[in-house]
């Protein structure tokens, strides 16, 4: 039997600022970007130094201890180059292989990015988003509550001596124009296991099929 999943509302639905509304499945974990990115010497720069600090006095040797901080640093240099390309929410995925039976978890980043368009009916900014670059296979064109979007897949591959682990990176995409006609915003799904494609497109397209460009809750009220 399926026990329906609790829905659990962020506080960041009721943020002002906010740009787009949508629902994560379980199993994701946000970082948490004001924090790791947080300027030295302010208020968030202090918090997360308290809350790496038992983590790393839990290392070892000294040496464990500097590669811990190597790590968080290379993380938020990370976040910082995402950041700069307009990405503006990064969750981590951990999930259990029901299907392959491996005893290891399965891995997964998902992120949303916004991207400036050419003023463009939003159906032909939805195509070009796919057509214009090469790579993308799986193409589907799907209406959303949000509107007219697509959905792909890219796979790509480590450079040799790049030191990062030589496997096949899948991600799957979703582009949603906004109504404004001049703007993107584009869901991706990345993971180091395209065996397991079929369930990750399938958690992608549960999550776009949530998303709303104006407040829900307001709506409802």
């Amino acid at each position: 039997m399926v026990t329906p999943a609790a829905i659990i509302v962020h506080e960041s639905v009721h943020d002002p600022h906010a740009e787009l509304w949508f629902a994560e499945p379980a199993g994701f974990t946000a970082l948490p970007w004001e924090a790791l990115l947080a300027e030295p010497g302010t208020p968030g720069a202090d918090s997360l130094r308290e809350a790496m600090a038992p983590l790393l006095a839990s290392a070892s040797n000294e040496m464990a201890r500097q590669e811990l901080i190597a790590q968080i640093a290379s993380g938020q240099q990370l976040l910082a180059a995402l950041r700069e390309f307009g990405t503006v929410h990064c969750s981590v995925g951990l999930h259990r292989d029901d299907l392959g039976g491996s005893p290891r978890p399965l891995l997964s980043l998902f992120s949303i990015t916004w991207r400036t368009t050419a003023t463009a009916p939003r159906a032909v900014t939805a195509a070009r988003a796919v057509t214009a670059c090469v790579g993308h296979s799986r193409i589907e064109y799907v209406d959303l509550p949000t509107g007219p979007a697509t959905l792909s897949e890219t796979t790509l591959g480590p450079t040799p001596g790049s030191g990062l682990p030589q496997l096949p990176l899948l991600q799957v995409h979703a582009h949603l124009p906004h109504p404004d006609c001049k703007r993107m915003a584009v869901f991706t799904l990345s993971t180091t296991v395209p065996a397991r494609r079929g369930e990750y497109r399938a958690v992608l397209r549960q999550v776009v099929e949530t998303v709303r460009f104006a407040d829900p809750l307001a709506a409802e009220a």
